[in-house]
């Protein structure tokens, strides 16, 4: 009898569950659990963070997905997430915009220590850590039967980032930016323009650019929340598309600056500026042209803070065209190659030597005009043989005949 009491109590409780789990996708035998942490994912992405929640022991613990809401804010629809019932398991969504963080109770805090950058410069460098939670409500009773869920999440974003554009050719490159956790930038683009209204594109001539051709480059973010600007931190040159090549020329970090280098704005908005005179390494004497590559370590910083964040002047290690012994790039740096800057030479063309010839000519080219003059010679020689031919072969006049008229006489 206990046997089938017990039968009948486990059937009961299978309907029950069966019941719970009806139209979701879920599996009675791996999701009649209470949640644990394995049941959310978290996704950091360039504008927004896309939550995912195992909606099946939620609904196991006796909740349903209109219980789940960001930071405690029940009463607000747009706080709540929604079902996808697409996928196995079944999975509860939220979508957090960048741009609307504090909306729903989430928090931003930008940590900030000194410490060398990317490249061993002393700096300020910045760490954006956004959290939250997901909860469902307490119950107007004094006790419950049912748990109380929470799921914590937490993204953080490194507000430093390597740019590079090599690309000069086309004056434009971009990259989405995404580490492990992620970041604040869509996109980075480092372009090129032909003069100070940043409107025309930069075009190098096949021929390269002229030596201390004044070249204007903008640092720029697009598809950025506004409540960050662009501070660009270091910018650099080396003779090939390694970023981290240990032969490399400084445009200009904090106070110290190129002096054919001018920066025109920075930290102040969502686009830096600044233009210098392009120039050849001289690893490139023995080549016609020298390829120029571009890089910048540029941060994020949040309108109020940028005058803070702005370069220490001070001493620093000169490392204008030296070997560098270290160059190992900090974590959140995202690289972009795509193309050398071209400069001619600059050399004349070789003066004509005064004791030999004006113009020298390769063997096939001499080889052809004496040719073509020994067949006029023979040419001619041929086509006076003829005329004389002609001349022996002419037959003698033939004498008059006739009666004389006297009349004439």
């Amino acid at each position: 009898m206990e046997r089938i009491c017990l039968i009948l109590l486990l059937l009961y409780k299978l309907s029950i569950v069966k019941a719970q789990f009806n139209g979701f996708n879920c599996d009675a035998n791996f999701h009649s659990r209470f949640p644990a942490e394995r049941d959310i994912s978290v996704y950091c992405g360039v504008q927004t963070i896309t939550l995912k929640i195992n909606f099946c022991p939620v609904l196991f613990s006796g909740y349903t997905d209109t219980d789940l809401a960001l930071n405690g804010r029940h009463g607000d629809a747009h706080c709540r997430g929604f079902i996808n019932n697409n996928t196995f398991p079944t999975v509860v969504l939220f979508s957090i915009s960048l741009s609307t963080l504090e909306a729903c109770g989430n928090s931003l805090v930008v940590a900030t220590a000194h410490g060398p950058n990317a490249y061993g410069n002393l700096s300020l460098v910045q760490i954006g850590s956004i959290s939250g939670y997901i909860d469902t409500p307490d119950p107007p009773t004094v006790i419950s039967y049912l748990p109380g869920l929470l799921y914590k999440f937490s993204c953080s974003y490194p507000l430093e980032y390597l740019v590079n554009n090599t690309q000069l050719a086309s004056s434009a490159a971009a990259i989405s930016v995404k580490d492990s956790n992620g970041t604040f930038v869509s996109t980075l683009n480092l372009l090129l323009y032909n003069d100070s209204t940043y409107i025309q594109n930069l075009a190098i001539p096949m021929a390269g650019l002229t030596l201390k051709t004044r070249v204007f480059a903008a640092v720029k973010a697009t598809n950025l929340d506004r409540r960050w600007n662009v501070l660009m931190d270091y910018c650099y040159t080396t003779p090939s598309g390694n970023p981290n090549d240990q032969l490399r020329y400084d445009l200009f970090f904090g106070c110290d600056k190129d002096p054919q280098t001018t920066v025109f704005e920075n930290g102040k908005s969502q686009m830096g500026r600044f233009s210098f005179e392009v120039f050849r390494f001289v690893k490139h004497k023995n080549q016609k042209m020298s390829t120029v590559f571009l890089h910048c370590v540029t941060k994020l910083c949040q309108a109020d803070d940028c005058p803070m964040l702005m370069p220490i002047c001070g001493k620093r290690k000169k490392r204008d065209v030296t070997e560098s012994t270290d160059s190992h790039a900090a974590s959140g740096n995202a690289v972009l190659t795509a193309g050398p800057i071209i400069t001619r030479s600059g050399k004349s063309p070789q003066p004509p030597n005064s004791n030999g010839p004006l113009y020298r000519m390769n063997s096939v080219t001499s080889a052809l005009v004496s040719g073509i003059i020994i067949l006029a010679v023979m040419s001619i020689c041929f086509f006076i043989f003829s005329l004389t031919l002609l001349k022996g072969k002419r037959p003698p006049p033939m004498p008059l005949s006739g009666a004389h008229n006297p009349a004439f006489s």
